[in-house]
């Protein structure tokens, strides 16, 4: 059934119906928020053991190195042999870092910009234009970066099984497309993960810019919502295989595992890449927090120390996320005014309303104090062309305040439907 079904005086009725129910939601006076995708207090609790960590009287890691001192730009051996492990790759393409993986794509965009990168025939400062690739819906920070820089942000849909392929085959054609953005598993904000098909074609495709990079920021490697953790392809020895050794600028961090303001990051890359990155790195700093990625190294002890604490973030997570689905199919499932993602992972659902009526929902859930991401946040510059996207983030409220709020929002939804409709 749709709304378009209904006979004037069924949709009348209908309309009357759900503006009772928005003076009744705003009659509350809520304070609800949904904006960000930040673990819960509850999630930050699974590892407070970290604290005590490195433990007194032993700093030294796995060389025999004291890590309160200087040095060590690459980071600790053991974090990156352990996290090497988790994502299934060398650990001797794998820099350690400090808390955000987000700083580092700053700097490779940055010295990119400033110097040229290793593959660069001049730095993209001097280029006539840069463009770049932004899947859609997409991360909202990372379009941050690239239009701090001016660049020409060109989008292209995400489709079930990632990225328009066959969109960006095209776009790389142009000398002036520099790279592109991607969250690979369980993405932000669609939780939908790239098969191995568009994996295999974004390793292999021709560029025009010799220097053409994808960011692979692969935030959400294993934050599962289920007991099972999705494959993780080894891009780097695939482009490598497919003659693009330095294709990927490879991310991840503990940054939804442990402490969100205090874990540890990681970069990994061709060993080309990683020259180019340090040598510049090196000037702006001595090295990383070491002491810090010394306790997390002794924290997980191994691949499977991740895998057991993030069961644990999962058994938190789902329910809110269940009750997020139910009470939308429940309030909207009927009426054909919204569809929404279905995501094993990661930390949003993606919900598409009524073409130009998306600013017309997150307005009247900030009347009836409830706040969301503000709509169109998931393209670049803030502008969803077709108006109607609202990323949803459910995992840092307690279970009850997810379901207060998705009734309002779903209140919401059908609202500034009927309002469209003219009812």
């Amino acid at each position: 059934m749709s709304l378009l079904d209904l006979e004037k005086g069924e949709l009348d009725q209908l309309a009357a119906d759900v503006r009772a129910r928005y003076d009744e939601l705003k009659a509350k006076d809520l304070s609800l928020d949904l904006t960000r995708g930040k673990p819960s207090a509850e999630q930050l609790d699974f590892s407070r053991a970290l604290l005590a960590l490195p433990g007194e009287g032993d700093y030294t890691d796995a060389t025999g190195a004291d890590v309160r001192n200087y040095g060590n730009l690459a980071g600790i051996e053991d974090i990156r042999e352990l996290w090497a492990g988790v994502l299934g790759i060398d650990h001797a393409t794998l820099l350690a870092a400090d808390a955000s993986s987000l700083n580092i794509m700053f700097d490779l965009v940055s010295f990119s910009y400033v110097f040229g990168n290793n593959d660069s025939e001049r730095p993209w400062k001097d280029e006539a234009n840069v463009k770049w690739i932004c899947p859609v819906p997409g991360y909202d920070r990372h379009f941050t970066i690239t239009e701090q820089f001016g660049f020409e942000m060109v989008q292209v849909p995400m489709l079930d099984d990632g990225p328009d392929v066959d969109a960006i085959e095209e776009l790389v054609k142009d000398p002036c497309v520099k790279g592109m953005w991607s969250v690979p598993i369980f993405g932000n904000p669609t939780g939908i993960s790239y098969s191995r098909e568009v994996i295999d074609r974004l390793a292999a495709m021709e560029t025009a810019a010799p220097d053409f990079r994808i960011v692979w920021d692969n935030a959400y490697a294993v934050h599962t919502l289920t007991d099972e953790f999705p494959d993780n392809p080894d891009v780097i020895s695939i482009a490598a295989e497919m003659g693009n050794p330095n294709r990927f600028w490879y991310m991840s961090s503990t940054s939804k595992i442990t402490f969100a303001g205090a874990g540890v990051s990681f970069f990994a890359s061709s060993k080309e890449n990683l020259n180019w990155y340090t040598q510049i790195a090196g000037t702006r700093g001595i090295g990383p927090n070491k002491v810090n990625q010394l306790a997390h190294a002794r924290y997980f002890r191994d691949a499977e120390g991740v895998y057991a604490l993030m069961r644990k973030h999962a058994d938190s997570l789902a329910p809110k996320f269940a009750a997020v689905l139910e009470i939308l199919d429940e309030r909207l499932g009927a009426y054909g005014v919204a569809t929404w993602t279905k995501p094993k992972g990661g930390y949003f659902i993606s919900l598409d309303v009524i073409d130009g009526t998306a600013d017309r929902v997150w307005e009247l859930a900030k009347q009836a104090g409830i706040t969301l991401t503000k709509a169109g946040a998931s393209f670049p510059h803030g502008k969803d062309p077709r108006g109607r996207n609202i990323r949803l983030a459910p995992s840092l409220p307690p279970l009850d305040e997810v379901r207060e709020a998705m009734d309002g929002v779903a209140t919401c939804v059908l609202l500034a439907a009927v309002e469209k409709l003219g009812a």
